[in-house]
């Protein structure tokens, strides 16, 4: 009963050095930041996904772009997706320069899509965000445990060195406070790396379904008088 009290979880960590347990702070802030992230981005990839089809379904049982347009921009912002962002963008652009004397087709067409790439980039860097911190996350913490560990069992054999016969006994708890720093540097990269690679897949998902958009919107837009 002693061996399992002394070897409990908390145990190891308030016995733990201050340079560990520093550490293991660390990673516990990291870990709910992540996880933080991982809802924040969860929640908002789904609402892209809901509302780009939403508004394709829209888009291509109305034939009418004006009419398209006014339902677009009498949505609340909030409750506007990426593409109809840049729908409205394109769509803008193109009844402006339509209305300038002087400008043939493809130059309108190319301000047109100037436009609607311009809005796209700003929306990507919108569903990117917060990415990048995952990623640093899961890479960076299994080496930021491994450094409580290393020192972690550093001093453990340096306390050995007043022990007259070093056991099992002496050394164990040492090894196991150390140990975990890096179980908490895994806890914190795993469903950061999970939950990157899921999310950047899916954004990739996103991302070619507005680039397909814009080509087919733009050819729409080509058959317009």
């Amino acid at each position: 009963m002693e061996v399992t009290q002394d070897l409990s979880f908390i145990h190891l960590i308030s016995n733990a050095s201050v340079l560990v347990q520093l550490v293991m702070g660390l990673l516990l802030l990291v870990s709910m930041l992540s996880w933080w992230y991982i809802f924040l981005k969860l929640f908002a990839i789904r609402r892209e996904i809901r509302l780009t089809a939403e508004f394709e379904e829209a888009f291509w049982h109305n034939p009418n772009l004006n009419e398209v347009y006014k339902g677009v921009s009498n949505s609340a912002r909030a409750d506007q997706g990426a593409l109809e962002r840049i729908f409205a963008a394109g769509f803008v652009e193109f009844v402006k320069l339509k209305k300038q004397q002087g400008m043939d087709a493809s130059a309108v067409m190319d301000g047109t899509r100037r436009a609607m790439r311009a809005t796209y980039q700003r929306e990507m860097d919108r569903l990117e965000s917060h990415l990048a911190f995952l990623a640093s996350v899961g890479s960076v913490s299994p080496y930021v445990g491994l450094f409580g560990t290393v020192w972690g069992i550093m001093n453990a054999f340096r306390g050995l060195a007043n022990v007259g016969q070093a056991t099992l006994a002496h050394v164990a708890p040492g090894i196991a406070e150390a140990l975990v720093a890096t179980a908490m540097g895994l806890f914190a990269a795993i469903p950061a790396v999970v939950a990157y690679n899921r999310y950047a897949h899916d954004i990739d998902r996103l991302a070619t379904r507005f680039e397909s958009f814009t080509e087919e919107f733009s050819n729409v837009l080509q058959r317009q008088p």
